[in-house]
C-alpha cells in the first residue's frame, strides 16, 4: 500500500475509534492537495521521512465537537442609560432620565459559491421628563436577508436578492398631544424586495449592492392616517363638506433602483465608525428624485462591556410631506423636508 494511502486508512478508522470521546478529527484542507506536485501554495504542512515519505503534521488537525456548521452567528445587546438630577439648585431644571436598548442578531451561511445573510435590528428608546409621562425617543424594526450566489470562484462579487422590512413597534404622537399617533406598527411598514449583485470584501467590513430592479411597497394600515395621505400613500376624496367619497388607500407600490453601501472601519484604537447607506429611485414616479437613508454611528470602546456612541441619521423621501403650524395655529403640509435624528450615549454591550 502506498504510504499516503496508508495515511489516509488511519485518519479514517482513528476518527471513527475515536470520535464520540473526542469529536471529529477533520483536515484543514483536502487530502488531495497532500501532493507536491499540485504546489506547495496552501498545503497542508507536511514532513519527510527517511524514506522520503509524506507525513502529515499534528498540528494540522484540528479536534471539533459535533459536525462541521456553515453557519455564523452574532447577538449583541445595547443599553444606554443618561440621567439628570437637580436639588436645590439655583438655576433651575427639570429631573430627567433615558434609557436606550438594542438588539442586533446576525445569522450567516457561507458554504462554497453560496451566501445567506440575515439581520434583525431593533431599538426601543424612553424619556420621563419631571410633570411628564413618560415619551418615546426611538423606535426601529427592521428585517434584512440577502440571498446570493458568487460569480466566480474567488470572486467578491455575488448575484444577490435582497429583502428587507423596516417599521416600529408602538404609537408615535406629535407630544403632548396623546390621542391620536401619528404612526404606529405598520404605518408605515416598508418592504424592499429586489435582485442584482453585491461586493463583500474579504473581512466583510464592506458591503456595496446594486439593484436595478427593486419593488418597494409602502404601507399605512391605520386608515385615519391612510385618508390624509401618510408617507405618501394617495390620501382620501373628499366633497365640498368634507365627507369622504373614497377612502384613502393603504399601501403604495414602487419599482426602481436600490444601491446600498455599507462601511465599517477603525480610525483609530478603539475607535470604530460604522455607516450604512440607502439610495432608492422609483421608475415611473419622477426618477432622478432620491429617497436617501443614512445612518453614521461613532462607537467608543471603553472595555469589553463599557462604550460610548455618537448616532446620526439622516432621510429624505419626497413622498413623506411634513405638517407645519401656519399664522392662524393650524397644522398645514409643509412640503417635503430633511428629517435628521442624532443621539449620544455611554452604556453596556453586551456579545450574547
Amino acid at each position: 500500500m502506498k504510504p499516503f494511502l496508508f495515511l489516509f486508512f488511519i485518519v479514517t478508522i482513528s476518527q471513527q475509534i475515536h470520535g464520540q470521546a473526542f469529536g471529529e478529527i477533520q483536515l484543514q484542507k483536502s487530502v488531495a492537495q497532500f501532493f507536491y506536485s499540485k504546489g506547495p501554495k496552501d498545503l497542508i504542512r507536511t514532513s519527510l521521512d527517511l524514506k522520503k515519505n509524506y507525513l502529515l503534521e499534528r498540528a494540522d488537525l484540528v479536534r471539533i465537537r459535533g459536525p462541521v456548521s456553515f453557519w455564523d452567528h452574532k447577538n449583541k445587546l445595547t443599553f444606554d442609560l443618561s440621567e439628570v438630577s437637580f436639588v436645590n439648585w439655583n438655576a433651575g431644571g427639570s429631573n430627567s432620565i433615558s434609557g436606550l436598548v438594542g438588539l442586533y442578531f446576525k445569522r450567516l451561511y457561507l458554504k462554497d459559491d453560496l451566501k445567506w445573510s440575515n439581520e434583525l435590528i431593533t431599538r426601543f428608546g424612553v424619556n420621563k421628563q419631571e410633570s411628564q409621562d413618560v415619551r418615546k425617543t426611538d423606535d426601529n424594526l427592521e428585517i434584512v436577508s440577502t440571498l446570493g450566489y458568487r460569480v466566480t470562484k474567488d470572486s467578491n462579487w455575488f448575484y444577490s436578492s435582497k429583502f428587507s422590512f423596516k417599521s416600529q413597534f408602538s404609537n408615535g404622537y406629535n407630544y403632548p398631544d396623546r390621542d391620536k399617533p401619528i404612526s404606529q406598527f405598520m404605518a408605515p411598514g416598508y418592504l424592499f424586495l429586489g435582485s442584482g449583485a453585491e461586493f463583500t470584501s474579504d473581512d466583510k467590513k464592506r458591503i456595496f449592492y446594486l439593484s436595478p430592479l427593486t419593488l418597494k411597497s409602502t404601507f399605512v394600515l391605520n386608515q385615519r392616517l391612510a385618508n390624509q395621505g401618510a408617507f405618501g400613500v394617495r390620501e382620501a376624496e373628499k366633497d365640498a363638506n368634507g365627507n369622504i367619497i373614497r377612502e384613502g388607500k393603504t399601501s403604495r407600490v414602487e419599482l426602481g433602483i436600490l444601491v446600498t453601501n455599507e462601511i465599517t472601519k477603525e480610525v483609530l484604537e478603539n475607535v470604530e465608525v460604522f455607516s450604512r447607506l440607502s439610495l432608492y429611485s422609483d421608475y415611473a414616479n419622477n426618477f432622478g428624485n432620491v429617497d436617501i437613508d443614512w445612518e453614521l454611528n461613532l462607537n467608543f470602546k471603553v472595555n469589553g462591556y463599557i462604550k460610548a456612541s455618537f448616532g446620526s441619521h439622516l432621510k429624505y423621501d419626497d413622498d413623506i410631506k411634513i405638517k407645519v403650524e401656519n399664522s392662524d395655529g393650524d397644522m398645514v403640509e409643509g412640503g417635503s423636508r430633511v428629517q435628521w435624528k442624532q443621539q449620544l450615549g455611554i452604556g453596556v454591550v453586551v456579545e450574547l
